[in-house]
C-alpha cells in the first residue's frame, strides 16, 4: 500500500474513532462470557454451555471476507459494490442436545453476501480490501461502516427449506426500476442475502458431505450381497455388526439434520447482523434489522422471528409465506392436492394436446423405468413431480409443454418403438433439484411441525394422497393413464414428498439414508416454532409492522360467477374480522399455500392479527419474481403507512 492509500486509510480510520467517540464509551463492565464446547464422546450428550468470550466482552465472530469485493453497475448512475462474507456458528444452539455420539462438528459456517451503493470514495476503500486477509477484511469493513444499529440493514430470507438466496447480478437483478433489491437500496444501505444454514454456500447438505461427516451411515450400501430395497432392521439379522453401525449413525445424523429449521436460522440471522455491527462503542444489546423480506419459506422464517427473538426485524415482509400453524397438517395437504387438481386442469385446458402425451409417458415408465445421467432412475411417479411448477410464473405452463413436446425422439408416429430423446433425460434430472438440494425432501414436512403436538409429519402428502385415490380414482396416475379418455386426464403432482423418492433420486439413496427420511418423518419430539401470543403481541406494541401478500387460490370461474364471488369476498371479510385489500379477482391461484389457512392466522384475535394484508391475484406464488418493485414497493408502504392498504 502506498503512502496515499495509507493516508486515506488513517483519515477514515480517524473518522471511524470520532463516530465511536460521538455514540459511546468503548464498554470495560461487560458481562465476560464465551461459548464452550464440552464434549465427551463417550457420553451420549452434546453440550454447548455459556462461559467467558474475551477481556473486552466480546464473542470471536470467526467473521471472514472471503474473496476480494466485486463491483456492478446497475444503470441510474449508479453502482454497488458486493463482499461475500462467512461467519462461523454454534450447529447448535439448545443448552443440551442428546445425541448417540459426538456431532463430527460443533459449529457451521454461514454464508451471507452484502450488496450496497457505493461513491468514488467508497470504492477506493473497497479495492484496498482486496489486499487483506479474509479475517482482516472483515475487521476493516465493520470498523469503517462503524455501525452501531441495523436500522439500515435489509435481510432477505429466501424459500425452501434447502435451496440458498440467490446470488446478486446471475440470480437476482440488481438493475434499474424492475429490482426489488434496487428499490429495497433507495430505502437502505446494505441487502444481506444470507445462504440457511445447510444450502447455498453456508456449509450445504448433500449426500457427498454426509458421506465425510458419518460414514457408517452408507456402510451397506453397494454392497453386492445386500438389495438396496431391504429395510435396514431386516439386516439386523444377517447383517448385525454392519447394520447395527449404520443404526448407530442414523440416530446422529437424524438429531444432526434436526438442526437445520427454521429456529436456528432465525438465530443465524441474528449471528450475522451482530456480526455486521462495531461492538466497540455500545453497551446495549444490538437492535432489530431494519427491514426483513421473507418469501414463502422465508415467511414461515420470519413468523419464527417474531416468536422467537426478542428484537426481531423492524418491518417484516411475507410474499406467499403465511405459515398454516393453525390448521392440522392433514388438511394442509389434502387441501393442497385439491388446489393441484385445478393446476393441472388450467394446464390441460391451456394445452389439451398434452393430455394424451402425458397419458403416453406414464404408461411409457410404468412398464419399463429408465435410468438418467445422475445414476437416479425416471419412474412414472418421478416424471409427474414436474407438476412442482404449475404453481410457477406466467411462463410456467409454456415450459412444460415445451419439455413434454420434445419427450420422444420420434413422436411423428406414435405406433412406433418409443425411445426417451437424452435432452429430455439429462432436462428431467436437472428439472427436480432434489439430488442438489436434499435438504427439501428430508425437511420439507417438518416446516409444519410445531411442537410434539404436531408430530409425528409420518409422510403426510403420501398419506393424503393415498386416502384420495381410495376416495377417488381420478388421483389415481396408473388408473387415468390407462384411459383412452381425454376428460380424465392424468393429474401432476404438487409441492410434496413422498418416501419412495429415496428410491427413484440417486443423491437420496442408500439403505442408511432412506433410514434417516424416515426417522425424521416419524420424529415425535419437534420443538415449537411459532408462539401466537408473542407474535400478536410484538405487532400488537408497535415493536415490529408486517405486511404480507397472499396469492388467492380461487376456483375456476366464468364472468357469470361476478355475484357469487363478490359474496364470497363479503362473507371472507366478516369471517376474518378485518378489512383486507384485494386486487383483482379472477383467474386466481397459489398452488404452494392455502388461502383460507393463512386468513385463519391473520384473522381477529390470531396469530397475525396486525399485519396488514394484501390480497390479489394478478400473480403466481413466484409474484416476487416476477414483478419485483411492485410487491416490494406496495408491501413497504402497506406497512410503514406510506399507502393505506387496507384503507
Amino acid at each position: 500500500m502506498d503512502r496515499q492509500q495509507r493516508l486515506r486509510t488513517e483519515d477514515r480510520q480517524a473518522v471511524a474513532r470520532a463516530k465511536l467517540a460521538a455514540t459511546s464509551s468503548v464498554v470495560s463492565s461487560l458481562p465476560k462470557k464465551r461459548f464452550k464446547r464440552s464434549l465427551d464422546t463417550a457420553n451420549i450428550c452434546d453440550t454447548i454451555t455459556e462461559d467467558r468470550i474475551d477481556s473486552k466482552g466480546t464473542l470471536p465472530r470467526k467473521h471472514r471476507i472471503v474473496t476480494p469485493p466485486a463491483f456492478h453497475a446497475c444503470g441510474d448512475g449508479r453502482q454497488v459494490v458486493v463482499t461475500e462474507h462467512m461467519l462461523s456458528v454454534p450447529l447448535s444452539r439448545q443448552r443440551t442436545v442428546s445425541v448417540p455420539h459426538a456431532w463430527p462438528v460443533s459449529s457451521i459456517d454461514i454464508y451471507f453476501a452484502v450488496v450496497e451503493k457505493i461513491d468514488s470514495f467508497n470504492k477506493a476503500f473497497f479495492t484496498e480490501l482486496a489486499h487483506f486477509t479474509p479475517e482482516r477484511r472483515a475487521k476493516e469493513y465493520v470498523e469503517d461502516a462503524c455501525l452501531q444499529t441495523a436500522d439500515d440493514m435489509m435481510l432477505f430470507l429466501q424459500g425452501g427449506p434447502g435451496f440458498g438466496a440467490p446470488t446478486p447480478v446471475a440470480g437476482i437483478s440488481l438493475n434499474g426500476s424492475s429490482s426489488w433489491v434496487a428499490s429495497a437500496l433507495n430505502q437502505y444501505s446494505r441487502i444481506v442475502l444470507m445462504d440457511q444454514r445447510g444450502t447455498g454456500r453456508s456449509n450445504p447438505i448433500t449426500k457427498q458431505s454426509l458421506e465425510r461427516l458419518f460414514q457408517d451411515l452408507f456402510q451397506l450400501d453397494n454392497r453386492l450381497d445386500v438389495s438396496s430395497q431391504t429395510p435396514l432392521e431386516e439386516l439386523k439379522v444377517s447383517h448385525s455388526e454392519s447394520a447395527e453401525k449404520v443404526q448407530f449413525a442414523v440416530a446422529g445424523a437424524t438429531t444432526f439434520l434436526a438442526q437445520f429449521r427454521a429456529d436456528n436460522i432465525v438465530e443465524d440471522a441474528e449471528a450475522v447482523k451482530n456480526s455486521l455491527l462495531d461492538s466497540r462503542g455500545t453497551s446495549k444489546q444490538p437492535g432489530p434489522w431494519g427491514c426483513a423480506l421473507g418469501q414463502s419459506f422465508g415467511g414461515f422464517c420470519l413468523m419464527t422471528y417474531l416468536s422467537k427473538i426478542s428484537h426481531p426485524p423492524k418491518i417484516c415482509l411475507l410474499t406467499g409465506g403465511i405459515a398454516p400453524m393453525l390448521t392440522p397438517m392433514n388438511d394442509v395437504y389434502t387441501n393442497l392436492w385439491g388446489r393441484v387438481k385445478e393446476r393441472n386442469r388450467r394446464y390441460y385446458d391451456a394445452y389439451p394436446g398434452d393430455i394424451p402425451i402425458v397419458k403416453l409417458i406414464v404408461k411409457t415408465l410404468l412398464e419399463d423405468p429408465v435410468p438418467l445421467p445422475s445414476g437416479g432412475k425416471l419412474t412414472a411417479r418421478r416424471f409427474l413431480q414436474l407438476g412442482i411448477s404449475l404453481g410457477g410464473g406466467s411462463s410456467s405452463f409454456a415450459k412444460l409443454h415445451s419439455m413434454l413436446a420434445s419427450a420422444f425422439l420420434d413422436n411423428s408416429d406414435l405406433d412406433d418403438e418409443l425411445e426417451f430423446k437424452r435432452s429430455f433425460l439429462k432436462e428431467m434430472d436437472s428439472s427436480l433439484s432434489y439430488d442438489d438440494n436434499p435438504l427439501y425432501f428430508w425437511l420439507h414436512e417438518t416446516i409444519y411441525a410445531d411442537g410434539p403436538e404436531t408430530a409425528p409429519t409420518n409422510w403426510a402428502a403420501h398419506r393424503a394422497y393415498e386416502d384420495l385415490c381410495k376416495a377417488n380414482k381420478e388421483f389415481d396416475y396408473k388408473y387415468t393413464s390407462s384411459l383412452n379418455d381425454n376428460a380424465k386426464p392424468t393429474l401432476f403432482f404438487g409441492e410434496m414428498v413422498f418416501p419412495w423418492m429415496a428410491d427413484d433420486f440417486q443423491e437420496l439413496s442408500g439403505i442408511g439414508l432412506k433410514a434417516v427420511a424416515n426417522a425424521l418423518a416419524t420424529k415425535k419430539d419437534w420443538g415449537k416454532l411459532y408462539d401466537p401470543n408473542r407474535m400478536r403481541t410484538t405487532l400488537s406494541d408497535g415493536s415490529s409492522v408486517a405486511a404480507a401478500a397472499v396469492y388467492y387460490e380461487g376456483q375456476y370461474m366464468d364472468v357469470v360467477d361476478v355475484a357469487d364471488v363478490c359474496n364470497a369476498v363479503v362473507n371472507l371479510i366478516l369471517t376474518i374480522g378485518k378489512p383486507i385489500f384485494f386486487k383483482t379477482f379472477f383467474c386466481i391461484a397459489d398452488m404452494y399455500v392455502d388461502f383460507n389457512a393463512c386468513m385463519k392466522v391473520a384473522s381477529q384475535d390470531s396469530p397475525l392479527e396486525h399485519c396488514k394484508i394484501w390480497v390479489t391475484n394478478e400473480y403466481q406464488h413466484s409474484g416476487i419474481r416476477d414483478d419485483e418493485a411492485t410487491i416490494f414497493s406496495k408491501l413497504h408502504n402497506m406497512a410503514t403507512g406510506s399507502i393505506r392498504v387496507p384503507s
